[in-house]
């Protein structure tokens, strides 16, 4: 197995913490970089980056670049910084769209934008891989999901062109969760069984696997990870 060194946005969050888990178990060296300022539920052995405004894009490549110092070297970025609102269109906060494009594309693009520059300025290294977290719900949304699918449906969009631009020297795609096991989910939906819906742990493990060279002829890809898991 080839060690690679990972950055991951949104690292001490319930979804991100379980990714930077699944690397360190493959052997893998991991940063992650959060707004979070310090480290909530993050593996042994992570280098953590907090405090950082992600929607800012100096801010977002200055973290990349620290990142990449720290570890020497990035192999594969990791794009899990987001947010989730739930609102109709009739009653809900135009505001609402904004936040939610900036927290979920805006992230999203910064640091694609810092991983994508040639090696030698700071980027990625050739043959490395980028892996967004999109939603389901960008294929199609439900109601009060506008706000939240339309800006994910931006990362989808994203992925599909920036894979097209690089032409395979950084591969780039996406996994699209539908309800993931979180505490929050179980707070917010307490009359749904969480039996139907997916773990945290097998989103990770599809991440893992995404950019790992087992992977290596997919670039492109929207990748449903739906099925409900036991873990």
């Amino acid at each position: 197995m080839t060690q690679q060194k990972v950055i991951i946005t949104g690292g001490a969050g319930v979804l991100g913490a379980a990714v930077a888990q699944a690397f360190r178990a493959a052997g893998h060296h991991v940063a992650v970089i959060d707004h979070a300022p310090a480290p909530v539920a993050v593996a042994e052995g992570v280098l953590h980056l907090g405090g950082v405004d992600l929607t800012d894009e100096a801010a977002a490549r200055t973290a990349f670049g620290q990142a990449k110092v720290a570890m020497g070297g990035a192999d594969v970025l990791v794009n899990v910084a987001g947010g989730f609102r739930w609102q109709t269109v009739a009653d809900g906060d135009p505001a609402a769209w904004e936040t939610l494009f900036a927290i979920n594309a805006r992230t999203c693009l910064n640091m694609c934008r810092a991983a994508i520059v040639p090696e030698a300025d700071g980027g990625l290294s050739d043959g490395g891989a980028i892996v967004n977290v999109g939603a389901a719900a960008a294929e199609k949304a439900g109601a009060g999901m506008g706000a939240y699918a339309a800006s994910k449906a931006a990362v989808a969009r994203l992925t599909e062109s920036l894979a097209a631009e690089l032409g395979g020297r950084i591969r780039v795609n996406a996994v699209l969760p539908l309800v993931m096991d979180t505490p929050q989910n179980r707070a917010d939906m307490p009359n749904v069984d969480p039996k139907s819906w997916t773990a945290t742990a097998a989103v990770a493990d599809a991440i893992v696997f995404l950019a790992s060279r087992a992977a290596r002829a997919i670039n492109g890809a929207l990748v449903p990870v739906t099925a409900p898991t036991a873990d």
